[in-house]
């Protein structure tokens, strides 16, 4: 008989992972309801073309793309943000401005598999669209800051940088935006050298190679100090110049609002997908070398997909990467542990009066289980303690007649006798 097994790239998540994984979507929703974000639910399937538009050439080649039954191009989501530009172009095109979108689910790119990259992973996706101002961009910073403190994390970097400035460099050459595109993908894979080649044979003048060429090399975390350095480069090149001043009057602005976000300014970063317009970021910790998250502007992406031109931001979070970082930092597990309460009845005739107690407990939101292998006290304990059940409550006749049950510590080896009224605060304390 064959063993199945599971396709390379995918994973199981025992119970363990994924109630870590639940934690941190959960963590992802309290952020959202915070900053005011709804909640959306989108096809995994999407139309391959609204996949395809702007991805990237790298992430084109990586979908799991496919004819259906009707002979219709189709692929499974590499990421949300075109499902989201799809959403606001179409069925949200009249709801007042801003609107601010949240969703999270797995997504599907053939990458080949390595620590902290699988074919099939998890995202929380943050989508605030309809305003071109520099406090949107410095909302998803702060709200991506906000989630990495919320999963337990720290020493979060984040690493921004400007579109616009690089771009601008390169338009205002003349540099077709296919052109542009490709330099882009060499520039996110760190080809900085192969990325230049293209720059010259592409037809771009001499100043233009060696301005790009000093802006790929500074990078720094004295960000005033970067800012100025960058300035100097480029303040012939007026998009681009307009570009760095939009970057510096969002990074006041985080700054000013008394944010401790550790920052570093990389004047030559790039993120593979082509619909970025101006800040872009991403987020890492010192234990892994892949980004925990990332994102940035995209105002042009709603009007390719038929809506009004619309200004937008997003960013999505990678919550498989973060749970593999939370294991790095070794997260109190108690960060997203509830307490777990075993019910068991001493004998068999109490299992009606235990199951009434376990009612009472759950309307109080609180996680039980019953004993339902009718073992002794003594072996239903220790399967308690092996599944690291918090408390025990022991239903037994003896403190039945007084209104009583036995509530045992399993973490502390103490044990008292508790009011049945009592039992939930005794539990909650």
């Amino acid at each position: 008989m064959s063993t199945f097994k599971t396709v390379r790239g995918m994973r199981d998540f025992l119970p363990k992972e994924a109630n870590m994984m639940n934690f941190i979507t959960e963590a992802a929703r309290r952020t959202a309801r915070l900053y005011g974000y709804d909640e959306i639910i989108t096809p995994v399937v999407e139309s391959y073309e609204l996949l395809a538009a702007k991805a990237g050439e790298e992430v084109r080649l990586r979908m799991y793309a496919f004819k259906d039954l009707g002979n219709r191009a189709v692929a499974l989501r590499p990421e949300f943000t075109p499902s989201v530009a799809r959403l606001v172009a179409t069925v949200l095109k009249n709801e007042p401005k801003p609107i601010r979108i949240f969703c999270t689910g797995s997504l599907y790119r053939y990458d080949e598999p390595q620590r902290g990259r699988f074919r099939e992973f998890w995202q929380s996706d943050f989508e605030l669209i309809g305003s071109d101002r520099p406090e949107a961009d410095a909302e998803v910073l702060m709200l991506t800051d906000d989630l990495m403190h919320a999963a337990g994390l720290k020493n979060c970097m984040f690493k921004v940088g400007h579109v616009g400035i690089l771009r601008g460099v390169m338009s205002q050459e003349g540099l077709e935006e296919k052109t542009q595109n490709s330099i882009m993908q060499l520039m996110d894979k760190k080809e900085y050298a192969e990325a230049l080649n293209l720059l010259g044979t592409a037809g771009a003048s001499e100043k233009c190679t060696q301005t790009i060429g000093r802006l790929v090399r500074i990078r720094g975390a004295k960000i005033s100090e970067t800012l100025k350095k960058m300035r100097e480069y480029i303040e012939n090149y007026y998009k681009a110049a307009a570009a760095l001043e939009n970057l510096t009057e969002i990074l006041k602005l985080v700054k000013n609002s008394g944010s401790e976000i550790s920052l570093i300014v990389d004047a030559g970063f790039a993120r593979g997908l082509e619909y970025y317009t101006g800040m872009i970021y991403e987020v890492n910790v010192p234990e892994l070398d892949v980004a925990l998250g990332g994102g940035g502007r995209y105002d042009k992406l709603v009007e390719l997909f038929g809506g009004e031109p619309t200004p937008a931001v997003g960013v999505a979070h990678g919550t498989d990467r973060i749970m593999l970082a939370t294991h790095e930092q070794n997260v109190s597990s108690s960060e997203w542990n509830e307490n777990r309460i075993m019910v068991i009845p001493v004998k068999e005739e109490l299992a009606a009066k235990a199951l009434e107690i376990v009612r009472m407990l759950r309307k109080a939101n609180l996680c039980v289980e019953v004993e339902v292998m009718r073992r002794k006290i003594n072996k239903a304990l220790e399967d308690a303690d092996r599944r690291r059940m918090s408390y025990a409550v022991i239903v037994g006749e003896k403190e039945l007649k007084v209104g009583s049950v036995a509530v045992r510590n399993l973490t502390k080896r103490e044990q008292k006798i508790v009011k049945i009224k009592d039992i939930v605060e005794e539990l909650k304390g």
